[in-house]
């Protein structure tokens, strides 16, 4: 089931965002910053969780005021089960909603999120300095 995401999600998306294997947040200060991290997603963007058995195995965040889809992430467990594609629509669907003609969002080369958002028709705009791909589709 998805859902919108609430403060009392935090602590579970929070877990979620430590525990990827791809897209790791590798500086100390960032990941110590994790619940700030998921605490701003909430306060600035729009948010959704799939929850199953009663847990929250993946959630996603798309950011109106950019076009952005700021975060797409599942429990490794739950990978490959579509959880991450499922997460998408809700995301793309209020950018849409609210005006946005093409959603963009960023992640590392060489993963399986790269091959992932190619797969789904995600077009690479650019590289930024920190070798972030940056992609873009039309919604």
């Amino acid at each position: 089931m998805i859902r919108k995401a609430t403060r009392a999600d935090l602590p579970r998306i929070s877990e979620i965002r430590s525990a990827v294997r791809e897209n790791r947040l590798t500086n100390p200060n960032s990941i110590a910053a994790v619940p700030a991290l998921t605490d701003w997603l909430l306060d600035n963007s729009m948010m959704w969780v799939w929850v199953e058995d009663g847990e929250i195995i993946g959630f996603s965040a798309a950011d109106s005021r950019d076009g952005s889809i700021c975060a797409l992430f599942v429990d490794p467990p739950y990978e490959g089960r579509g959880v991450g594609r499922a997460l998408f629509a809700p995301a793309c669907n209020v950018l849409r909603e609210d005006g946005h003609k093409t959603a963009w969002l960023t992640t590392e080369p060489d993963t399986r999120a790269e091959r992932f958002y190619r797969a789904d028709g995600w077009i690479e705009a650019r590289r930024d300095a920190d070798g972030q791909i940056v992609f873009e589709k039309r919604l």
